[in-house]
């Protein structure tokens, strides 16, 4: 018997096995549950294939967060496949080249609101959109990147992190009544196609390792999917608003 048993989940951010989502998404299913997944333009064709590598593969529906029609018919799409959502993996992030890094003091708005809209509002938009589905209980659950401190060589996607967070914390707020429950994980850098793409990651070889009290393996997402996977269960029924570190203790050290 699984901890997700009955459960059915929507899956978003799946592009390679690399993913946290798709490593999320293997454990969920071992532990019961029936998944529903999106992706997006061109994309969608990847997920589509990256999916049948899954013990059960299940619909890919499209899911630009960007776009209002995307997001106004999602429910509706969801109700082709299923009449009630458990939950959702969030994991949607994306920031221009113009505004990362070095790049933050030059970004214009055209450059940086990518980041805000998808890295940090699309936690909301996709929320929303699945409220008609969404049972009573649910639990959503994001991946972020400790939002925090300044990571120089984020730039904008910093602070869109930085946005994700608190709109999580106002989300636990206003879905509260409903007992719907909604957390982030923040988890130390993988080797991943998202975290590849960062201009500059390179910098920060070894630093994880050297200083997380547990030690950290940028190969190993199966933490990172062990803490999405509880949080999704009911294991955390008064847990909401929360990040909860999965990042080897490297966040509680000092200089």
């Amino acid at each position: 018997m699984g901890i997700l048993d009955g459960k059915t989940i929507l899956v978003t951010g799946i592009f390679t096995e690399r993913s946290i989502a798709y490593a999320a998404a293997e454990l969920a299913q071992r532990e019961g549950a029936t998944l529903i997944f999106t992706g997006f333009g061109r994309r969608s064709k990847i997920t589509q294939k990256i999916i049948q590598r899954l013990p059960a593969p299940g619909p890919v529906l499209e899911l630009d967060a960007t776009s209002q029609s995307d997001l106004d018919s999602l429910h509706s799409r969801i109700k082709e496949h299923t009449d009630n959502l458990d939950g959702i993996i969030h994991c949607i992030s994306a920031s221009k080249p113009e505004a990362v890094g070095a790049g933050f003091m030059t970004a214009d708005w055209d450059d940086l609101s990518t980041s805000l809209q998808v890295s940090g509002a699309s936690l909301q938009a996709v929320t929303k959109a699945c409220l008609p589905v969404l049972n009573d209980g649910a639990s959503i659950v994001g991946v972020t990147f400790d939002g925090t401190p300044v990571w120089p060589i984020y730039g904008w996607a910093g602070v869109a992190k930085a946005t994700y967070e608190s709109t999580n914390r106002y989300l636990a707020y206003h879905l509260g009544t409903r007992k719907i429950r909604t957390n982030l994980v923040a988890c130390g850098p993988l080797d991943n196609f998202t975290v590849a793409a960062i201009d500059g990651i390179e910098s920060t070889d070894g630093i994880w390792e050297s200083r997380a009290p547990l030690g950290w393996d940028r190969t190993n997402l199966e933490p990172v999917a062990k803490a999405v996977v509880a949080l999704l269960s009911d294991w955390f029924p008064a847990t909401t608003g929360e990040i909860l570190h999965v990042d080897g203790g490297y966040h509680v050290m000092g200089m």
